[in-house]
């Protein structure tokens, strides 16, 4: 039985959410931009009459403004964001179980086994972009297709407001004329390599020898010749599936510069607070902390350093990364950005070889007292407790932005499922 699968997408999320709060703002050229003062001053989304007048997403403010001179400017509100997305969310999870969110405004959704009480897909996706609009006053463009890849560009072909479909029967009449940077996976530097050797449409990928792409790209090149060719058949995952935990890192933009080491410390201290909770949520702990800095050159650096023992305890790993940082940063220029990475993770519960100079005492006791604090902030909220070296101005965005998630990898990403044509040689 072939798949029904949507990629449904919330049209300039941002932008629509501000617009609905604010019915003044709507029909006109809106921009939710970051805080200049703050040296976030980008543009985050525009709405549609912004678009039409130039405004593109990454522009600095002043550039935006310059292309369209009726633009009215918003700060973001992120914590509104996260609210519209999860109700979006609620809505698709009325027709099936199998939700795979890309980022907070894009979800693919398998509605395969809903067809016999829903309706067919395209039934299904009327009445998810009725219900959006109705209920949330957003719209949503949605793509209707057989696999992931091609519902995700049926997204993307129509919009605002749209429904596009693209069956297994069609897919070469419609697709392949299309650029294959409208592909996903294939970006400006793949693009760029691929137009050299006079592959430029879709249909141009799906014609190409896959050793021909393999050799030119590595795997990712069989990836994009199966997705051309409409073989992609990833399957879209679970609404409660967590993607496999590899490392757990936390970095921020300060909203000025950091000049001294104190004021680094008590960056890096921070953001080890929320490093270490989310290693107590997976039951995990890290071995090796890394730290990423940024100077106001806009160059970076990054140091990391192995710990005699695993650990989860946001102090300890904020003591690894600041020594790392102490004993390697030149201070050539002031700190614009700080990172912070906890890596080769291992269950908390495992197994460890001690020495003798190992202060078992006093590592059982820091636990309790963070066991404690997690306690407190789990009840309370996070800001009911804190460490007093954190409180006053600690250079750091609190509006919420650490709370976006970003879109990542189309989980699974395997091309193990390839099936090639006879000839070829991989």
């Amino acid at each position: 039985m072939e798949r029904a699968i949507l990629h449904s997408d919330l049209n300039c999320f941002y932008a629509s959410v501000e617009m609905m709060l604010d019915p003044r703002l709507r029909g006109k050229a809106v921009a939710v931009c970051g805080c200049t003062e703050d040296r976030h001053g980008i543009v985050l989304a525009k709405s549609e009459k912004a678009k039409r007048a130039g405004v593109k997403t990454g522009m600095v403010n002043w550039e935006a403004q310059r292309c369209c001179k009726d633009l009215i400017i918003v700060s973001p509100q992120y914590d509104q964001y996260l609210k519209y997305s999860k109700l979006t969310q609620a809505i698709y999870q009325r027709y099936t179980d199998m939700v795979e969110p890309f980022g907070m405004d894009e979800c693919w959704l398998d509605v395969t086994g809903s067809r016999a009480v829903c309706g067919d897909a395209m039934n299904i996706a009327e009445q998810i972009r009725r219900s959006v609009r109705e209920e949330l006053g957003l719209t949503v463009s949605i793509g209707v297709s057989f696999n992931k890849v091609f519902a995700k560009l049926g997204s993307d072909m129509k919009k605002p407001d749209a429904i596009t479909e693209i069956s297994s029967d069609a897919f070469r009449e419609k697709v392949w004329p299309l650029p294959c940077s409208d592909m996903i996976y294939c970006g400006p530097a793949t693009t760029a390599k691929l137009a050299r050797y006079g592959v430029r449409s879709i249909g141009d990928v799906a014609a190409c020898d896959p050793v021909f792409l393999k050799g030119l790209l590595g795997v990712n090149g069989l990836g994009l010749w199966s997705y051309a060719n409409g073989r992609d058949n990833s399957r879209v995952m679970h609404k409660d599936f967590v993607s496999p935990i590899k490392s757990v890192g936390h970095g921020i933009t300060c909203v000025s510069d950091l000049e001294n080491e104190e004021e680094v410390w008590k960056v890096i201290f921070a953001l080890s607070q929320d490093i270490g909770h989310r290693l107590r949520l997976h039951n995990l702990a890290t071995r090796t902390v890394q730290v990423h800095v940024r100077g106001n050159d806009l160059f970076g650096s990054q140091y990391q350093c192995k710990l005699p023992l695993k650990t989860q305890i946001p102090s300890e790993i904020a003591a690894a990364a600041f020594r790392s940082f102490k004993e390697r940063y030149s201070w050539n220029t002031k700190v614009r950005a700080v990172t912070v990475r906890a890596i080769e993770l291992s269950p908390k519960d495992s197994a460890e070889q001690l020495t003798l100079f190992d202060n078992v005492q006093h590592r059982m006791t820091m636990e309790k007292v963070q066991d404690a604090v997690e306690e407190i902030r789990g009840r309370f909220g996070k800001s009911a407790i804190t460490y007093a070296c954190l409180m006053g101005d600690l250079k750091m965005p609190t509006d919420g932005r650490d709370k976006v998630k970003m879109p990542g990898l189309m989980y699974p990403v395997s091309y193990t499922h390839l099936t090639l044509p006879t000839n070829s040689r991989v």
